[in-house]
Protein backbone atom coordinates (compact mmCIF):
# COMPACT_ATOMS: atom_id res chain seq x y z
CA UNK A 1 0.00 0.00 0.00
CA UNK A 2 1.36 3.38 -1.00
CA UNK A 3 1.50 6.41 1.29
CA UNK A 4 0.48 8.66 -1.60
CA UNK A 5 -3.28 9.38 -1.56
CA UNK A 6 -5.02 7.99 -4.60
CA UNK A 7 -6.68 10.59 -6.84
CA UNK A 8 -8.05 10.88 -10.37
CA UNK A 9 -4.61 12.01 -11.53
CA UNK A 10 -2.75 8.96 -10.21
CA UNK A 11 -5.30 6.11 -10.11
CA UNK A 12 -4.32 4.41 -13.38
CA UNK A 13 -1.62 1.81 -13.10
CA UNK A 14 0.85 0.59 -15.67
CA UNK A 15 2.45 -2.82 -15.44
CA UNK A 16 5.88 -2.10 -16.96
CA UNK A 17 6.58 -5.67 -18.06
CA UNK A 18 3.29 -5.82 -19.97
CA UNK A 19 2.84 -2.22 -21.16
CA UNK A 20 6.44 -1.41 -22.08
CA UNK A 21 7.95 -4.77 -23.00
CA UNK A 22 5.70 -7.73 -23.81
CA UNK A 23 2.88 -5.93 -25.59
CA UNK A 24 5.09 -3.70 -27.80
CA UNK A 25 7.33 -6.65 -28.70
CA UNK A 26 4.34 -8.80 -29.66
CA UNK A 27 3.00 -5.97 -31.83
CA UNK A 28 6.39 -5.34 -33.46
CA UNK A 29 6.77 -9.07 -34.16
CA UNK A 30 3.29 -9.19 -35.70
CA UNK A 31 3.93 -6.17 -37.96
CA UNK A 32 7.35 -7.54 -38.93
CA UNK A 33 5.83 -10.95 -39.74
CA UNK A 34 3.09 -9.40 -41.89
CA UNK A 35 5.54 -7.28 -43.89
CA UNK A 36 7.93 -10.21 -44.26
CA UNK A 37 5.10 -12.48 -45.46
CA UNK A 38 4.05 -10.02 -48.17
CA UNK A 39 7.62 -9.23 -49.25
CA UNK A 40 8.81 -12.86 -49.33
CA UNK A 41 5.75 -15.14 -49.43
CA UNK A 42 6.66 -18.70 -48.47
CA UNK A 43 5.65 -21.46 -46.11
CA UNK A 44 8.26 -20.29 -43.59
CA UNK A 45 7.03 -16.70 -43.52
CA UNK A 46 3.44 -18.00 -43.40
CA UNK A 47 4.27 -20.12 -40.35
CA UNK A 48 6.01 -17.13 -38.79
CA UNK A 49 2.91 -15.00 -39.39
CA UNK A 50 0.64 -17.62 -37.81
CA UNK A 51 2.99 -17.79 -34.82
CA UNK A 52 3.02 -14.00 -34.52
CA UNK A 53 -0.79 -13.90 -34.62
CA UNK A 54 -0.94 -16.58 -31.93
CA UNK A 55 1.57 -14.74 -29.75
CA UNK A 56 -0.26 -11.45 -30.13
CA UNK A 57 -3.54 -13.20 -29.25
CA UNK A 58 -2.04 -14.81 -26.15
CA UNK A 59 -0.55 -11.50 -24.97
CA UNK A 60 -3.88 -9.72 -25.50
CA UNK A 61 -6.00 -12.38 -23.81
CA UNK A 62 -3.56 -12.66 -20.90
CA UNK A 63 -4.32 -9.03 -20.11
CA UNK A 64 -8.01 -8.83 -21.00
CA UNK A 65 -9.23 -11.94 -19.14
CA UNK A 66 -8.10 -10.78 -15.68
CA UNK A 67 -9.48 -7.29 -16.39
CA UNK A 68 -12.90 -8.76 -17.20
CA UNK A 69 -12.84 -10.79 -13.99
CA UNK A 70 -11.84 -7.68 -12.06
CA UNK A 71 -14.71 -5.73 -13.65
CA UNK A 72 -17.19 -8.42 -12.58
CA UNK A 73 -15.91 -8.29 -9.00
CA UNK A 74 -16.16 -4.49 -8.98
CA UNK A 75 -19.75 -4.72 -10.26
CA UNK A 76 -20.68 -7.14 -7.48
CA UNK A 77 -18.99 -5.04 -4.79
CA UNK A 78 -20.70 -1.89 -6.00
CA UNK A 79 -24.12 -3.55 -6.19
CA UNK A 80 -23.73 -4.61 -2.56
CA UNK A 81 -22.60 -1.10 -1.67
CA UNK A 82 -25.61 0.43 -3.46
CA UNK A 83 -27.99 -1.85 -1.55
CA UNK A 84 -26.37 -0.75 1.71
CA UNK A 85 -26.15 3.01 1.03
CA UNK A 86 -28.87 4.01 -1.43
CA UNK A 87 -32.65 4.03 -1.13
CA UNK A 88 -34.01 0.74 -2.45
CA UNK A 89 -35.67 2.31 -5.51
CA UNK A 90 -32.50 4.16 -6.54
CA UNK A 91 -30.35 1.07 -6.04
CA UNK A 92 -32.70 -0.99 -8.23
CA UNK A 93 -32.72 1.71 -10.91
CA UNK A 94 -28.93 1.82 -10.92
CA UNK A 95 -28.57 -1.94 -11.12
CA UNK A 96 -30.98 -2.07 -14.06
CA UNK A 97 -29.44 0.83 -15.98
CA UNK A 98 -25.69 0.72 -15.32
CA UNK A 99 -23.04 -0.77 -17.52
CA UNK A 100 -19.70 -2.00 -16.20
CA UNK A 101 -18.05 1.34 -17.02
CA UNK A 102 -20.52 3.12 -14.72
CA UNK A 103 -19.80 0.80 -11.80
CA UNK A 104 -16.06 1.06 -12.34
CA UNK A 105 -16.10 4.85 -12.38
CA UNK A 106 -18.49 5.24 -9.46
CA UNK A 107 -16.48 2.96 -7.19
CA UNK A 108 -14.23 5.94 -6.47
CA UNK A 109 -17.09 8.13 -5.19
CA UNK A 110 -17.25 8.38 -1.42
CA UNK A 111 -20.39 7.29 0.39
CA UNK A 112 -21.69 10.85 0.92
CA UNK A 113 -21.76 11.83 -2.74
CA UNK A 114 -22.65 8.43 -4.21
CA UNK A 115 -26.43 9.00 -4.35
CA UNK A 116 -26.09 12.30 -6.23
CA UNK A 117 -23.70 10.85 -8.77
CA UNK A 118 -25.86 7.75 -9.27
CA UNK A 119 -28.83 10.01 -10.03
CA UNK A 120 -26.72 12.00 -12.54
CA UNK A 121 -25.59 8.84 -14.30
CA UNK A 122 -29.13 7.42 -14.42
CA UNK A 123 -30.29 10.71 -15.95
CA UNK A 124 -27.44 10.65 -18.49
CA UNK A 125 -26.47 7.01 -19.18
CA UNK A 126 -24.17 8.08 -22.03
CA UNK A 127 -21.66 9.47 -19.51
CA UNK A 128 -18.24 7.95 -19.91
CA UNK A 129 -16.14 6.72 -17.02
CA UNK A 130 -13.71 9.61 -17.32
CA UNK A 131 -16.56 12.15 -17.08
CA UNK A 132 -17.98 10.43 -14.01
CA UNK A 133 -14.61 10.25 -12.26
CA UNK A 134 -13.95 13.93 -12.94
CA UNK A 135 -17.18 14.86 -11.12
CA UNK A 136 -16.12 13.11 -7.92
CA UNK A 137 -15.18 15.72 -5.33
CA UNK A 138 -13.94 13.46 -2.53
CA UNK A 139 -12.03 10.49 -3.89
CA UNK A 140 -12.63 7.10 -2.30
CA UNK A 141 -9.31 5.44 -2.89
CA UNK A 142 -8.80 1.84 -3.89
CA UNK A 143 -5.98 0.97 -1.50
CA UNK A 144 -5.57 -2.63 -2.50
CA UNK A 145 -2.55 -2.07 -4.70
CA UNK A 146 0.29 -4.41 -5.47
Amino acid sequence: MSNTPQTYANHAKFTPLYHFFTSPLALIFLVWSITRFFKVPSYDTGYMLVGALAMFGVVSVSRLSPLRAQDRIIRLEEQLRYQRLLPAALAEQAMAAFSPRHYIALRFANDAELAGLVEKVIANPAMKGKEIKQQIRTWRADYFRL
